[in-house]
């Protein structure tokens, strides 16, 4: 005989039980970038535009081995570069693309990596770009390691929907989870080594702008979001 306490156990144990099966269910399985490919960070960002080229007069810095493997396991591709202008104002453009947007592949924000390697993060606030009409939320820091402050601004765009925050972050990957998607996602952050953040974000400002309408048309939305 079924006793109240043992009803209410077995209502437990097959509410759970559910539970883990429609969890099962509702996991995503289908990739974002299997049904619309993947991009190539080489191809997709060009060497020269406007009034930019890539510096090749700087050494290019390898990470870690340490660091590698932390980096192979997030993304697939990762893209540094040092652009310079005619006036010798540098920009260090660094792209990371990852095809699994999940929990434990997440891009990872510069708020968090650049503390990991030592810098102290002083400033950090949202703020906006207007490209060609189209507005892009970013988020500018200043980053400080000894005598060298490194202003950056950055973003990420989660399928395509421009993220700054961890929560919305989660939130792009959760709307796409409910559809069945993995969502891939597309790191951005520029940066440059400059004491007076307001010139250095006006510098990157002028730098984003060239490269959005450098990017084709096609591959836009990847790299600077949807308009809205």
């Amino acid at each position: 005989m079924m006793t109240p306490t043992r009803w209410r156990a077995l209502i437990v144990a097959l509410l759970m039980l559910a539970s883990a099966a429609a969890a099962v269910l509702a996991r995503p399985t289908r990739h974002l970038a299997d049904q619309i490919g993947k991009p190539d960070l080489e191809l997709l960002f060009p060497k020269q535009f406007g009034d930019w080229r890539v510096d090749t007069n700087l050494p290019v810095v390898l990470p870690s081995p340490d660091v590698q493997a932390q980096l192979d396991k997030i993304y697939n591709q990762v893209l540094a570069r040092t652009y310079v202008n005619g006036k010798g104002q540098r920009v260090m453009l660094s792209v990371a693309y990852g095809g699994d947007q999940s929990d434990g592949t997440s891009a990872h924000r510069p708020e968090v990596c650049y503390p990991a390697q030592g810098f102290a993060i002083v400033s950090n606030e949202a703020a906006t770009l207007s490209i060609d009409g189209q507005t892009v939320p970013v988020r500018r820091l200043v980053s400080r390691l000894g005598p060298r402050e490194e202003p950056i601004t950055y973003w990420i765009a989660v399928g395509g929907q421009v993220v700054t925050s961890g929560i919305a972050q989660k939130l792009a990957q959760v709307r796409y989870g409910l559809n069945g998607v993995i969502a891939d996602g597309m790191l951005m952050r520029v940066s440059s080594i400059d004491s007076v953040p307001a010139h250095a974000y006006a510098v990157q400002d002028a730098f984003l702008a060239q490269l959005a309408r450098a990017v084709e048309p096609q591959a836009r939305a990847r790299v600077f979001g949807r308009a809205s």
